[in-house]
């Protein structure tokens, strides 16, 4: 095994990880499982991808988070 495929996977590891840490959340908004999986810090597409959202999603939910944190603070 060459480290390009220890990589892949380390990243499917994390992946099935943050899969199932919103697993419980099926009902929650796209923008608290965006918040949940911010904390792995995973791109827009792996969250795109963990989620079954396209990319533009993730960032306009991301968006949404950031605007809704700023005007609590």
């Amino acid at each position: 095994m060459n480290g390009h495929d220890n990589e892949g996977c380390s990243e499917a590891i994390c992946l099935m990880l943050a899969y199932l840490c919103i697993s419980t959340e099926k009902d929650a908004s796209l923008e608290r499982k965006v918040e949940i999986l911010d904390k792995f810090r995973l791109s827009d597409a792996q969250i795109a991808s963990v989620t079954g959202s396209k990319n533009q999603s993730i960032r306009n939910a991301r968006h949404n988070v950031k605007k809704h944190a700023r005007k609590g603070s």
